[in-house]
């Protein structure tokens, strides 16, 4: 695999940004992480989430109510995904290490396995954003997400049934994609080998399995094969759904770019890279930035990865600012429809087109 790096004689522009930035914490006194109010946040989304399960698997309600239920606990999971782990992962939730790493292994509470995330999401993507070959995030079967990528006669319809592959991303995620990285010890084929520590096996078997008997062979005591099978698939369905739009919307819409790998070298300096290579959306709107944890910031999020989202507004001003005094183009979709669209388009072009 081919070593990536970036233009780094000149990196006039994020030298300044980041002293706008630090001299914002430094006058105001504010700490990076998330503090109480993400604390509380999280805790209500957890709360709730519980709540919800127990009255599914316990309760038993009419079925009308079930399905809605099975819908708002799959969206329940992917907040405290965006809010909860996704924070934790990053060490931004809280100043305390510890409550990060619990934070963070709540994605082993939904399915997940931590261990591979921090590679696959910190590293790769975060580092090689938009890059084939580098950036997994973008490596999606049977979708075709930039020219790089080889176009297949199915692709023409992809603007079509993107909404499947999404809807079972969730799915596929936790019961095929984080057992093939497991036995292949790789993050994507073309990724390197990694070395798994005996406490990474245990935490990974054990983890699976409670995963499989509170969220399957639980319900399916409790309620039967069908109902618990039916409610479990709503849930996953709204859940992977909901993740994977939200990445779409960020990295894969018309305009952002997915740099040329020349020789192992690519001309931008990172932070430019990383402004190039992702889109900002409804930054104005109080109900998307609460239930995404602030992902509808990404341009922020990618610049500053270790600051809390609860600071991202304000950083998004600094951003703005400092675009325009180097001439670099800043790409943001006012409503989450806009970018929604652009995303079709998107797909739509790749897929008619060599």
């Amino acid at each position: 695999m081919t070593k990536i790096s970036f233009e780094s004689t000149s990196t006039p522009f994020f030298k300044s940004l980041k002293e706008k930035v630090n001299l914002y914490f430094l006058d105001t006194g504010k700490s990076k992480n998330g503090g109480p109010v993400l604390f509380f946040k999280g805790l209500g989304l957890i709360l709730s989430a519980i709540a919800i399960y127990l009255i599914l698997v316990f309760l038993s309600p009419h079925w009308s109510i079930a399905v809605l239920l099975c819908a708002i606990f799959g969206a329940n999971l992917a907040a405290i995904g965006f809010n909860v782990m996704h924070e934790g992962g990053h060490g931004s939730f809280s100043k305390y290490k510890w409550i990060n790493a619990v934070s963070a292994y709540s994605l082993n509470i939904m399915g997940g396995t931590i261990h591979f995330w921090k590679q696959k999401h910190n590293i790769d993507h975060h580092t090689y954003t938009n890059i084939d070959g580098m950036d997994h995030d973008i490596d999606i079967k049977f979708m075709r997400m930039h020219e790089e990528q080889k176009r297949r006669r199915h692709h023409r319809f992809q603007q079509y049934y993107w909404i499947l592959l999404y809807g079972v991303s969730y799915i596929a995620w936790i019961l095929y994609q984080d057992f093939e990285k497991y036995f292949s010890g790789k993050m994507g084929k073309n990724g390197k080998k990694i070395k798994l520590e005996v406490k990474e096996h245990l935490i990974f078997w054990t983890t699976k399995l409670l995963y499989l008997s509170v969220y399957l062979l639980l319900p399916i005591l409790m309620l039967g094969f069908a109902k618990a099978l039916i409610g479990f698939t709503i849930a996953a369905v709204v859940c992977g759904f909901t993740l994977s739009i939200v990445f779409q919307l960020a990295h894969v819409v018309e305009g952002t770019s997915f740099p040329e790998n020349i020789n192992g070298k690519i001309q931008n300096e990172w932070a430019v890279h990383q402004i190039s290579s992702t889109a900002n959306f409804a930054t104005r709107s109080k109900l998307a930035y609460f239930f995404l944890g602030g992902l509808n910031f990404q341009v922020e999020h990618h610049l500053f990865p270790g600051i809390s989202h609860i600071h991202y507004p304000k950083i998004n001003e600094f951003v703005k600012e400092t675009c325009r005094e180097f001439g670099v183009s800043y790409l943001e979709h006012k409503t989450m429809l806009n970018a929604f669209v652009s995303h079709l388009s998107h797909l739509k072009k790749l897929g008619a087109t060599d």
